[in-house]
């Protein structure tokens, strides 16, 4: 009889600012789980994005996540550090001929959807409306050539012609939920200034590393679709997932770092203890 994978979740932050709240609700969601379970519990820093992320932050991540009382298992994967894991992925899918250059600013993109009629829109906003996609091969290569920044698209037409059909995923307390990647359009799986995207990255990342359950907010749910189509096309596992709702202030409003949500490091030092951090975060021992 074949053993059952180990019992997997991760937490993966970027490194963008301090921990809030919200992220313990979502870290402690997924180490209570995995140590429930009696499997393994992985802490991941995704810093892909250099004009955001700083190492400070990195940091302090480490350090309030201690504090809070949760422990790790194995070396903290850091995905600045493997950028050329990333590059061999989205090499295999140009071979492939699914992603094409885009040389699109976001003025010339805003210009060409401003002249649409009727712009059909994703859970990111406006389509793309596949300017460069029409490009004739050998004007891709002497752009190229000469050096133009581009980022890099999935070519979703032809992704979903070999992608096997009928993609759903396994919800927890859901069962499985059909997929519809076509409303994410033709997207950017390496923008001009990042070398990989969220999408290929998280999904590169928790095949790599065995996640067995992806434990994440709610507002990360429509983006499974897409995350399903990228593990068909690259025959990498199907993890289940579990999407929590987000944790609100007192409004109703769901607590980020752009609206200056109360920080750990800001209970810690207004002294809160870890118990009773982990109960405002909704995870009373």
């Amino acid at each position: 009889m074949e053993a059952s994978p180990p019992f997997v979740t991760r937490f993966a932050p970027s490194p963008t600012g301090l921990l809030h709240l919200g992220h313990a609700h979502s870290a402690l969601a997924g180490w209570r789980r995995a140590r429930a379970a009696g499997g393994r519990f992985l802490l991941r820093i995704e810093d892909i994005d250099p004009t955001r992320c700083r190492p400070e932050f990195t940091d302090a991540i480490l350090e309030d996540l201690s504090w809070l009382g949760l422990d790790w298992d194995g070396a903290v994967r850091v995905q600045s550090a493997h950028l050329a894991e990333y590059r061999a992925a989205l090499d295999a899918l140009t071979a492939r001929g699914l992603l094409y250059p885009c040389f699109c600013t976001r003025a010339d993109i805003a210009r060409e959807l401003a002249a649409s009629l009727s712009a059909p829109h994703g859970p990111d906003g406006p389509l793309y409306p596949g300017t460069c996609r029409r490009l004739p091969e050998t004007e891709r290569a002497a752009r190229i050539t000469a050096g133009e920044a581009h980022a890099l698209r999935l070519d979703m037409a032809r992704a979903l012609a070999l992608a096997p059909p009928g993609l759903s995923f396994a919800e927890e307390g859901e069962g499985r939920i059909a997929c519809d990647p076509a409303r994410f359009g033709d997207v950017v799986l390496a923008r001009k200034d990042v070398p990989a995207s969220y999408h290929l990255c998280v999904t590169h990342d928790d095949a790599l590393q065995g996640v067995t359950l992806v434990t994440r907010g709610e507002d990360l749910k429509p983006a499974t679709d897409l995350h399903r189509l990228l593990q068909a096309l690259m025959g990498w596992p199907e993890p289940a997932y579990a999407h929590h709702p987000l944790l609100t202030d007192a409004t109703g409003r769901r607590l980020a770092k752009r609206d200056r949500a109360a920080t750990l490091r800001e209970l810690r030092q207004a002294g809160t203890s870890p118990a009773e951090a982990r109960a405002l975060a909704g995870w009373p021992d």
